[in-house]
């Protein structure tokens, strides 16, 4: 936009300054031919050559010739040759008499009533270097705007980008679990600190309802914990006083029951202390060669017990910040994921790699799978792929997984294996 009106400018400029020097020779033209009417050639001649005595005659270009083309007055030797006496405005390079070298002239030539001709016009390299003049320094202004709507345009973009990456880290900080992420405001109160004292009032309400949650959950699978856990006490010491078989088997039932209870409170109070933030100080650098070896050598004997072979894949020294005891639970959760419901499969795979500095921690399977639509179901918090939950399990063993996944700023993602299932964990450095 400045280039186009700088460019209009010089054009306006330039066109005003030949204007000027045009007008001039018109205006001497009109004289000269009214002079001729009222004076006839005589007259005219005698005008030529008092204007030449004149100041106004420096930059003047007169010439008076007859029909045949012969110099009558004037200061050019002889008419130009390209010249047609036509009145209209021409630009031409000339040899003034007197002069060593052609100048730029504005010059109009028009035909008289005897025949004669008449030249008017007058040099204008001065109205030509003024537009340069102009032209130079609209150029000079043109480049200089440049630079500085360019410096302009840089220094606000990275004001912006600041900006609008202060929000997107806090919105990155607050998806991996960090609620208490704020972002940060000058009070100057712009459109980007009103924007970031929303957002912050936002999250500092999704914080507060998110903490009561936790609180709620956290406190309702604590306080239940306890008399669940006399409840089994209960019904082991009258398993232990009755000789009943039937009420053996009913006790026994019951504390089966209790048992799983005990189990989902425990998993479900470890996953709020979790997504709360615990145990993300007790990060240590692990081997994850050994971390998987011990995992297998732990769950060998029921993996084989169940028809199955596992299967160990990983590097050699490969270190990685973790909490150890909360990432082999999580893997715990996916072999018995896959030894419940990997019915007609005969392999489970463990293994680890590291991308792009960020570890990835997969456990597979042969089995039958889980539909793609169902993935997002499969990590729901008490989801249950088997409707009759005719099968062990709660439903929160992939949400614990989740949760771990989140403290170590990860996240979990399933996919087929072709056939089977294949979880994969990925975690990232803090």
């Amino acid at each position: 936009m400045t280039g186009g009106v700088l460019l209009f400018v010089q054009q306006a400029s330039q066109r005003t300054v030949v204007a000027a020097d045009r007008q001039a020779v018109e205006d001497a033209r009109d004289d000269l031919t009214a002079l001729y009417r009222e004076g006839g050639t005589a007259a005219l001649r005698g005008e030529i050559a008092r204007r030449f005595r004149s100041v106004e005659g420096e930059r003047a270009v007169l010439l008076l010739t007859d029909a045949a083309g012969h110099s009558i007055a004037g200061n050019l030797g002889a008419w130009p040759a390209s010249l047609p006496a036509d009145g209209r405005w021409q630009i031409m390079s000339l040899y003034r008499v007197g002069r060593d070298e052609p100048e730029p002239i504005g010059v109009i030539a028009i035909r008289l009533n005897n025949g004669d001709q008449l030249l008017t016009g007058m040099v204008i390299s001065n109205s030509l270097q003024l537009a340069r003049i102009y032209e130079e320094a609209l150029s000079v202004a043109f480049i200089i705007s440049l630079v500085l709507a360019l410096a302009i345009s840089i220094m606000l973009g990275r004001i912006l980008a600041r900006q609008v990456s202060d929000i997107a880290q806090t919105a990155n900080d607050v998806a991996v679990g960090a609620l208490d992420s704020r972002v940060p405001t000058d009070g100057s109160g712009d459109a980007f600190d009103r924007l970031g004292q929303s957002i912050n009032a936002m999250l500092e309400r999704i914080d507060a309802l998110v903490t009561q949650l936790r609180m709620m959950t956290d406190g309702l699978a604590h306080d239940l914990k306890s008399p669940v856990t006399r409840l089994i006490s209960v019904v082991e010491q009258a398993s232990a006083q009755t000789r009943d078989d039937t009420a053996l088997d009913a006790l026994e039932k019951v504390h089966q029951e209790a048992q799983t209870l005990r189990s989902m409170l425990t998993t479900a109070l470890l996953i709020s202390r979790t997504e709360a933030g615990f145990g993300g100080d007790l990060l240590r650098d692990t081997d994850i060669g050994d971390l998987l070896r011990d995992v297998a050598e732990v769950y060998g004997p029921l993996i084989e017990d169940s028809g199955f072979a596992l299967s160990v894949n990983a590097p050699e020294s490969l270190i990685f910040p973790l909490h150890r005891e909360l990432v082999s639970q999580s893997l715990a959760n996916l072999i018995e994921n896959a030894l419940y419901y990997a019915q007609g499969g005969d392999g489970i795979g463990l293994s680890a790699a590291l991308e792009d500095g960020h570890l990835l921690i997969e456990v597979t399977d042969n089995g039958p799978g889980i539909p793609a639509n169902s993935h997002a179901a499969a990590l729901k918090r008490f989801g249950r792929l088997d409707p009759a939950r005719s099968k062990p399990g709660s439903g929160l063993g992939l949400s614990l997984v989740e949760a771990v996944a989140r403290l170590h700023h990860g996240t979990v993602t399933l996919a087929d294996n072709d056939p089977g299932l294949r979880v994969t964990l990925t975690l990232r450095r803090p």
